[in-house]
């Protein structure tokens, strides 16, 4: 090992050092905090249950509207009312995202979260109310799991209504079913090839266009129960018959749920999905071009103990690899931006935990939210009173600034940083999510916007800290002497405090 156990373990498998918080000082410190899910999760916000509630108010709103007898322009403008509290909602989701990273104390947890949710990739982007969707998504489908076996977190993440609906399985109708002859509708292959290419047994990896069709016809059946917001098996929509998925035959006459949840139990199982994934896991986490030994044994325990996480993680970490050849990975904008309010010691929001979801319950949310934060304007059901009264502008004003002021992070230094830096939050370019390769995220557009970034957030959190201190508290050993010796010469601590967000070491891990 070339640097100590703990700089490793913060740079290369956490968000990097944060002055308050002890870093891991063992193997079993990383892994700990994988044996129980994350209770702490400060997203979606409001809750879960009350997550729920929201998005049956909206689409129940989005329907009032569509029926209502107002004419057309009052009814973009209500649309236009309603998107805009799913992107206010949508943003205040993402503040706690990064909030959630920077102030927990469980690095490798986080970034575990963040890979299983790159992972299996849905995007805010494909519809207004996947906007309440994806955050729950991450919540309820990823992060329970985390330290579970891979067969549940692959039936989790595929039967959730974000994946359903991102990837279209929704409207896949067997084109032999009830309804599919009825409405003369068909497949949907999306759900199905995203399945065997990126979710599981990877690209190249051997199966056919045929398996992928047939993957698709076991598929159909499942959709999303709107009311009750979860995965729903209609047999109606069910293609009938037999279907072989990698000479596997799946289904009879009577088409039910267990076809499908085998067919993605053999999946997960597979061994080219345990070496697909113990190779993406290794590229995540250790360099672009892991060792082969690396993979193998990861592979070799997954097969072993039926996709058990955990024991793969561990036999990634008891590989010398894990601890060599530091700085080999870039830091994506999501790590380093956190890393960044980490090391600057971003102090903590005490009012943002009083933050509700306004969209969740139109009484609920507006006596939660009396005290502090006024109701959002356009919260209940359409009607034409309303449109005919719009509610007052400076009420508006206000009662957005009094939300505005429990953000976890300051926007410019988060949500809209982000975006300017080419990872928005819960918006990836594809279902593959995010790349991950040096090139992606280390260039000179990309070192332009981190150090801008970085002259603004040490103007409102470092501006009195000395840059050698700084340097010492935040890289630790991983600082090179060329690195200290710059940061020690800087005509004052603003460039100096800027040289050190910037080195090559604190831009990699």
């Amino acid at each position: 090992m070339s640097l100590s156990f703990q700089t490793m373990a913060a740079l290369r498998f956490g968000y990097g050092f944060r002055p308050t918080e002890t870093p891991p000082a063992d193997r079993d410190a990383l892994l700990d905090p994988m044996r129980v899910a994350d209770s702490n999760c400060l997203f979606p916000v409001g809750g879960i249950d009350a997550r729920r509630q929201a998005i049956r108010n909206v689409a129940d709103r989005l329907r009032d509207i569509r029926s209502s007898d107002i004419d057309d322009a009052a009814k973009r403008d209500e649309q236009k009312a309603v998107f805009k509290e799913l992107q206010q909602s949508y943003q205040r989701d993402a503040d706690a995202r990064i909030a959630q990273a920077v102030f927990s104390p469980n690095g490798f947890y986080e970034r575990l979260a963040a890979f299983w949710t790159n992972h299996f990739s849905v995007s805010v982007d494909k519809t207004q109310p996947m906007k309440l969707i994806v955050p729950l998504f991450e919540a309820e489908a990823i992060r329970p799991h985390i330290g579970g076996t891979f067969p549940d977190l692959l039936r989790s993440a595929t039967q959730h209504p974000a994946m359903l609906i991102y990837l279209d399985q929704a409207q896949s109708l067997g084109p032999d079913s009830p309804a599919g002859l009825k409405r003369n509708k068909g497949l949907n292959e999306n759900l199905a090839r995203e399945l065997l290419e990126l979710h599981t047994l990877g690209a190249g990896s051997g199966y056919t266009q045929d398996d992928v069709r047939a993957a698709a016809m076991v598929l159909t059946g499942i959709t999303v129960d709107r009311q009750a917001v979860e995965v729903d098996f209609r047999k109606a929509v069910a293609e009938p018959g037999s279907h072989r998925v990698l000479g596997v035959s799946y289904g009879r006459t009577q088409r039910s749920e267990r076809d499908y949840l085998q067919m993605l139990d053999d999946l997960a199982l597979n061994p080219k999905t345990a070496a697909h994934i113990s190779r993406k896991l290794a590229v995540h986490f250790i360099s672009d071009t892991p060792p082969q030994a690396m993979i193998d044994a990861m592979t070799q325990m997954w097969r072993k103990t039926d996709g058990d996480l955990m024991v793969v993680y561990g036999a990634m970490l008891d590989h010398p690899a894990a601890w060599t050849n530091e700085g080999a990975k870039a830091r994506q904008p999501f790590d380093f931006v956190v890393a960044g309010l980490r090391a600057l010691d971003l102090p903590r929001n005490a009012a943002a935990g009083a933050v509700v979801d306004p969209l969740a319950d139109d009484e609920g949310a507006g006596q939660a939210m009396a005290d502090d934060n006024p109701p959002m304007p356009g919260n209940g059901s359409v009607s034409p009173d309303k449109a005919a009264n719009p509610p007052d502008p400076q009420e508006v004003k206000r009662r957005q600034a009094a939300i505005d002021a429990t953000f976890y992070v300051p926007r410019g230094l988060g949500v809209y940083a982000l975006q300017r830096i080419g990872q928005p939050v819960w918006r990836p370019p594809s279902p593959a999510g995010f790349p991950e390769g040096f090139d992606a995220w280390i260039n000179a557009g990309e070192l332009s916007e981190r150090i801008s970034w970085a002259r603004r957030a040490i103007g409102r959190y470092g501006k009195q800290d000395d840059p050698r201190e700084f340097l010492k508290a935040t890289l630790s050993d991983a600082a090179r002497d060329d690195t200290i010796r710059v940061v020690t010469q800087a005509p004052n601590k603003m460039t100096g405090l800027t040289l050190a967000l910037a080195s090559p070491e604190f831009n990699r891990r």
